[in-house]
């Protein structure tokens, strides 16, 4: 099997995901896309008439944000049209899939260079959506729901915090952590290398900095806060009044939930996109590329969908073994903070040195822009890795559904 590697990677600062406040709302999800497409070509002096494809992350494939954003944001950005573009959807692991996909093109020997990323305006993804999303488990496949009674993600953070003794102190103590790491890395300036500045087609500013992190956050102000997912789950799904609470203790009957999460432990809702090129030692050759990294292995795993968030632990388990590698092998780990709970699960059960863990804080500090955040994680990594000199490292994420793909990388 031929190696794929990493040649670069950019992306956006994540912008806040309410329309008219956040700076990127006002985009077409195509050029935010095209933003990052049109910087990674720029910074590798890429020919765009040699990508064999693009492979997109976006979850939310609706309205502007339908009709194939890997093909439509390529043109966008003006690729040549050689360049074919496809997008996918696996929820919040979309973008690292997205990466998986192209990586394995590569492996196999069917194509030389690969665009992966993804992108996603929860702007108007969720602000469009609020009404709809009561309606979300009144679907017409009450089979599915009969097999398997899915709520909302929250409650499954509340739910696993409640069944693993895992406090709101625990969940804030994590938080107040993920803020304080992202304000030190960005006053130093950690993310700058791959960072770009987002403008809109008179060449103004939209965008150069991170808008969502809180630095000012505290253990005091947390604990003010009101838990939002208790009214949410007594909440009724149809007409009958079945709440989500009632579907959940369809698998669980005996569960007792302590609803601890609320936005201060929870990923924030952002806009944003990132594009990594990936290629084989040939393109590399042939184009003058310098590889940054190398795909060491990959790997998926499904859960309950139930609970939902628990997949990172065996998907990391997963990935090692491909891998033939153990934990004291991987320098820096990276989990996606959906919830504060799902970050200091995967600590507790692996047994990690929180100082290996999301090292320039993570997604409730920064935000979770769905679809493009796994290419983000992979990004961020890498640079890091770089920075300390360091070898290999690990990321991994929840994905709705019950699922979580799983990557390690080692630099060249």
């Amino acid at each position: 099997m031929a190696d794929a590697y990493i040649v670069d990677h950019c992306r956006t600062p994540r912008g806040l995901g309410r329309i008219g406040k956040g700076a990127l709302s006002g985009l077409h999800p195509q050029e935010l896309g095209a933003t990052v497409l049109r910087a990674l070509k720029d910074r590798t002096d890429l020919p765009t008439d040699r990508v064999d494809d693009i492979v997109w992350g976006c979850s939310n494939q609706q309205n502007l944000q339908g009709n194939d954003l890997g093909r439509m944001t390529a043109l966008a950005a003006g690729y040549d049209v050689k360049a074919s573009g496809v997008t996918l959807d696996r929820f919040c692991g979309s973008a690292l899939t997205a990466i998986h996909f192209g990586a394995a093109s590569v492996m196999s020997g069917m194509e030389d260079i690969v665009i992966s990323g993804g992108s996603e305006m929860m702007s108007f993804n969720y602000g469009n959506q609020k009404a709809a999303r009561t309606k979300l488990f009144d679907s017409d496949n009450m089979n599915l729901r009969r097999l398997h009674p899915q709520v909302a993600q929250g409650i499954c953070a509340d739910a696993i915090a409640s069944m693993e003794g895992i406090s709101r102190r625990a969940t804030e103590e994590l938080a107040v952590e993920s803020q304080r790491r992202a304000d030190a890395a960005i006053k130093a300036g950690l993310f700058a290398r791959s960072t770009i500045v987002v403008r809109d087609a008179d060449g103004q500013v939209l965008l150069d900095h991170e808008e969502y992190p809180r630095p000012s956050t505290t253990l005091e102000t947390l604990a003010g806060l009101k838990p939002v997912f208790e009214g949410i789950a007594h909440s009724p799904v149809d007409e009958d009044g079945t709440t989500q609470l009632d579907l959940i203790r369809r698998v669980l009957p005996d569960l007792d939930i302590d609803f601890i999460h609320h936005a201060g432990t929870s990923s924030g809702v952002v806009d944003g996109a990132a594009a990594m090129l990936l290629a084989s030692k040939r393109a590399c050759a042939e184009n003058g590329w310098t590889p940054r990294a190398r795909i060491v292995a990959m790997a998926n795993v499904g859960d309950s969908p139930e609970l939902m968030l628990n997949g990172p632990i065996p998907a990391a388990r997963k990935v090692l073994a491909r891998a033939g590698m153990t934990l004291d092998q991987i320098d820096l780990f990276e989990i996606n903070e959906a919830f504060a709970v799902v970050a200091e699960k995967f600590i507790r059960d692996l047994k990690l040195d929180r100082d290996r863990v999301n090292v320039n804080g993570g997604a409730i500090a920064l935000g979770h822009p769905i679809g493009a955040t796994g290419a983000m994680l992979v990004g961020t990594l890498l640079d890091e890795l770089e920075r300390r000199d360091l070898k290999t490292g690990l990321v991994t994420m929840c994905a709705a559904g019950g699922m979580a793909p799983a990557i390690i990388i080692e630099r060249v």
